[in-house]
């Protein structure tokens, strides 16, 4: 046998040894080279991207034939939900009554994290809202995404300025505050004086909060309870996706749960409000007076 040969049998029975090792076979090594990771780490930020690009047909197939938000329908939804703060819709900007315009639509692709913490006014109506579709799927949250912006003004700046802004309602004995303008403290009033007809529904009652001026939880944007629009009841039926899923991550996937009845549900629609038990990262006592929303799905058969 020549040297040369032997060198090259002794080689190849080197290699031989280490594929059999643990952690050591030539593959798993090149894995773990710096470039490697590099290439990863790149394949995995494009994955997440792709990932975080929701399309109003992937995030409900029901609604897939309704394609982009119906902007005609939306602005005369803010227009007739809100006559107390929006003068009127020209071109591209919502003018306030006091004159100061917000855009309608920032022009700006948004992935679905984004959508919900910086959303423009068209955003918010980029799921029709609707209780009735049964188990809401994957992130359909509708009603999540909300202009600061138009919400700021409206009802207020500051947590003084949303106060300025209140007034105390009597919600069976307890006195709560809840936002004046656009006729919300009376829609909450007439929610109230409705649900006394139905005696049944009493052990829902016990509100657990209204006004509180602060971020949503584990998200960057104002919870709408800054605004004092957001009314909270019955914690003991409650039932929320942080809860269940142990995260406040919120593309995260959860089991639904909910302990509400309908018959509570249509009281708060009928005036004004939604209901984040219609929410796939659902709050079950949380109701919310966003009547523009109820008349856009009006409009576009939601």
């Amino acid at each position: 046998m020549s040297r040369a040969r032997a060198g090259i049998l002794a080689i190849l029975a080197v290699l031989a040894i280490l594929a059999l090792l643990p952690g050591c076979s030539r593959r798993e090594k090149l894995r773990y080279t710096p470039r490697s990771e590099e290439r990863e780490e790149r394949q995995e930020q494009a994955e997440q991207k792709e990932r975080l690009q929701i399309s109003a047909s992937e995030v409900d197939p029901e609604h897939a034939n309704k394609g982009p938000v119906d902007a005609v329908a939306a602005r005369q939804a803010l227009l007739s939900a809100y006559p107390d703060c929006i003068s009127a819709i020209s071109g591209n900007s919502i003018v306030m009554a006091n004159g100061e315009r917000i855009p309608f639509d920032d022009g700006k692709a948004k992935d679905w994290q984004t959508l919900l913490d910086e959303g423009d006014a068209e955003d918010m109506f980029f799921i029709p809202y609707s209780s009735r579709r049964g188990t809401p799927l994957y992130l359909n949250d509708a009603g999540r995404s909300r202009c600061e912006a138009l919400f700021r003004a409206m009802y207020g700046n500051s947590e003084a300025a949303v106060r300025r802004n209140c007034e105390t309602v009597d919600w069976f004995g307890q006195k709560v505050l809840f936002a004046s303008p656009n006729g919300a403290a009376d829609s909450l009033r007439a929610v109230a004086r409705e649900i006394k007809g139905h005696p049944e529904l009493m052990k829902y009652v016990k509100s657990s909060g209204t006004l509180y001026w602060r971020p949503v939880r584990g998200a960057k944007r104002m919870s709408a309870h800054s605004y004092a629009i957001a009314f909270d009841i019955a914690v003991a039926y409650s039932d929320y996706w942080q809860w269940i899923a142990g995260t406040n991550k919120e593309l995260a996937r959860v089991q639904y749960k909910n302990r509400f009845p309908r018959k509570l549900v249509d009281i708060f629609e009928r005036h004004g409000f939604i209901w984040g038990g219609a929410w796939y990262h659902y709050d079950t006592m949380h109701f919310e007076f966003r009547p523009e929303l109820l008349r856009y799905a009006a409009a576009v058969g939601a």
